[in-house]
C-alpha cells in the first residue's frame, strides 16, 4: 500500500515517529507522501524525506494557512519543489468548513499552487471542504491549458461531485471517513465504490481521521491504520483487500512518479 496523503511532521508524532513509520512498513505501507501546510511544515517534510526511506514530500500553503503566511513565505515554497524528494504540490484548495482566511485569499492561493504544479510538472494535492460550489468553476478554468493532474484528497462529494472531477483528469483519494457508516457518509461511501480502479488512491491523512474500528478508540491515526481503510474501501467495491492494495498503489506510482 502507499499512503499517499500523511503530515509526519505534525508535533503528535514528535514522541515516536520512529516507531511510527517502523509499523507502517509492518502493516504493508511501503511509501508515504507527507503533505506541507504551511512553509515550515513543507521544509520539515522535506526533511522528513531527505532522512526516511520510502517518504515523499508535497509542498504547499493549505488554505486555512493561507492568511497567517508571510510576505515571502510563498516564494520560498514554490522553490521546494527543486527538490528531488518533492513529488507533488500541495495542500492546496478551499475550505469553508473553516473561517481562517477569506475566500478570496484562498481562491488566490490555490491559483498559485495550479500554476506551480502546472509549471514544474508535477501532480496538485487539493483540499476541498463544504466549498464544491466554489472549487469547481476554478478547476474547470484551469483545463484551459490541458487536464489537471493532482488528486482530490480526503475526497467527501457524492457521485455527480465524482463524476466531474473525474472528467477534469483528477484522481481522487479515500481516507478513513469511507469507512464511516453514519446516514452523512453514505453519500461518500457510494461515490468510492463508483470511482473507476484506474483513478483511486488511499490515504490516512495522518494523524486526522482514524479510521473504523479504531475511531474513538484512537486519538490519532497512522500510517499503519491505512490497512482498515483500504479494507473497508475493498468491501465496498466488491474487491479482496490486496486487489484494491495493488490497484491504488500503482495508480499511486504513476501520479507521484513514485519507483
Amino acid at each position: 500500500m502507499i499512503d499517499t496523503h500523511a503530515h509526519l511532521d505534525q508535533p503528535q508524532f514528535d514522541p515516536d515517529r520512529e516507531a511510527v513509520l517502523g509499523r507502517s512498513g509492518l502493516a504493508g505501507v511501503e511509501a508515504i507522501v507527507c503533505v506541507g501546510t504551511d512553509l515550515a511544515s513543507s521544509r520539515a517534510a522535506v526533511r522528513l524525506a531527505e532522512t526516511c526511506p520510502g517518504v515523499y514530500a508535497a509542498v504547499g500553503i493549505h488554505p486555512n494557512s493561507s492568511a497567517e503566511a508571510g510576505p515571502d513565505d510563498w516564494a520560498q515554497v514554490a522553490a521546494l519543489p527543486e527538490h528531488p524528494r518533492v513529488v507533488a504540490v500541495g495542500e492546496t484548495g478551499l475550505d469553508r468548513y473553516r473561517d481562517f482566511a477569506p475566500l478570496e485569499l484562498q481562491r488566490g492561493c490555490f491559483r498559485r499552487h495550479l500554476l506551480l504544479a502546472r509549471d514544474c510538472d508535477l501532480p496538485v494535492v487539493i483540499h476541498c471542504r463544504d466549498a464544491w460550489e466554489d472549487m469547481l468553476p476554478l478547476l474547470r478554468d484551469a483545463t484551459v491549458g490541458g487536464p489537471v493532474c493532482g488528486v482530490l484528497h480526503a475526497f467527501s462529494g457524492d457521485a455527480a461531485t465524482l463524476a466531474e472531477c473525474l472528467a477534469l483528469g483528477l484522481y481522487v483519494s479515500f481516507a478513513g471517513n469511507v469507512s464511516y457508516k453514519n446516514k452523512k457518509f453514505q453519500a461518500l461511501r457510494a461515490a468510492a465504490a463508483a470511482a473507476p480502479p484506474d483513478r483511486l488512491l488511499i490515504e490516512t491523512d495522518s494523524p486526522y481521521l482514524v479510521p473504523e474500528p479504531l475511531r474513538g478508540r484512537q486519538q490519532r491515526n497512522e500510517p499503519a491504520f491505512l490497512t482498515h481503510t483500504a479494507t473497508a474501501l475493498a468491501a465496498l467495491r466488491g474487491v479482496t483487500p490486496e486487489t484494491l492494495a495493488a490497484q491504488t498503489a500503482d495508480n499511486a506510482r504513476r501520479l507521484f512518479r513514485i519507483a
